[in-house]
């Protein structure tokens, strides 16, 4: 059976990809495994390490500033976000996880470039690090598989 209906979609190739990848350095034993993994699979997908470009920020609130001064500079095709927030017992996991992540959308929203979320919000250190290349995967290589995806999608609608 034919559809009448047109399916855009877009591949998983890196090659000539600019990527920016932002990352706190809060956490970073665990952030440090995410870069390793959304790097690699840039890498594995033919895309050039020369061609990403690494910024370390403090922490996740301050990811989404850093994301929009890059953005601006439009030398990026995508950005990737990568960060840590680990529960405790005081409502900065709300109030930092909450930000980070409306900020970073904003910035996708007003300025076209995509960016991907490989920011981790987990309740302990254990469910990040079985997040960050162990037990559940890496969530820095599915941020960039989305990045990847995301460059190219947009890619279809230049004008």
């Amino acid at each position: 059976m034919s559809s009448s209906y047109k399916v855009i979609s877009a591949n998983l190739d890196a090659k000539d990809l600019r990527v920016a990848i932002v990352i706190s350095r809060w956490h970073d034993f665990i952030n440090e495994k995410l870069l390793a993994g959304a790097v690699d699979t840039i890498v594995r997908h033919g895309g050039s390490e020369s061609n990403i470009e690494v910024v370390y920020v403090p922490g996740s609130f301050e990811i989404p500033l850093m994301t929009k001064k890059m953005a601006e500079t439009k030398k990026y095709n995508v950005i990737i976000a990568i960060g840590t927030v680990i529960r405790g017992q005081t409502l900065h996991f709300d109030l930092i996880a909450a930000e980070a992540v409306k900020g970073i959308s904003q910035v996708g929203m007003d300025t076209g470039v995509p960016i991907s979320l490989g920011i981790l919000t987990t309740d302990t250190i254990e469910q990040s690090l079985e997040r960050a290349g162990s037990k559940q995967g890496n969530k820095g290589s599915e941020a960039a598989l989305a990045a990847i995806e995301m460059a190219n999608l947009l890619k279809e609608f230049k004008i």
